[in-house]
């Protein structure tokens, strides 16, 4: 995460990240990859559902188009205003320098 979006990030470790989504009722299985993408962790897991962020589109989403190749799906979750991760760091930052 922080090679690909910058040394701020991520603002909460992995296993707190996959805590709060292994939560989540509709949640199977949460698994985490080290890699720049999941595409080889979804070909080798082949899950029913990949879920991304609104700022995604279903074309720009790896590996769905695997998914949807084997008949599962990719859902796209519109983003809270004001709720992201970049906005909250931006919030924190002006919040020290006031």
């Amino acid at each position: 995460m922080r090679r690909l979006k910058g040394p701020e990030r991520p603002v909460r470790g992995e296993a707190d990240r996959a805590y709060v989504l292994a939560a989540l009722e509709t949640v199977d299985a949460v698994t985490v990859f080290d890699e720049d993408t999941p595409l080889e962790l979804v070909r080798t897991l082949r899950p029913d559902v990949i879920v991304k962020g609104g700022d995604y589109s279903p074309d720009t989403v790896v590996g769905a188009a695997e998914v949807r190749g084997w008949g599962g799906e990719c859902v796209i979750i519109p983003l809270t205003p004001g709720h992201s991760t970049t906005a909250i760091i931006e919030r924190l930052r002006s919040h020290r320098h006031a």
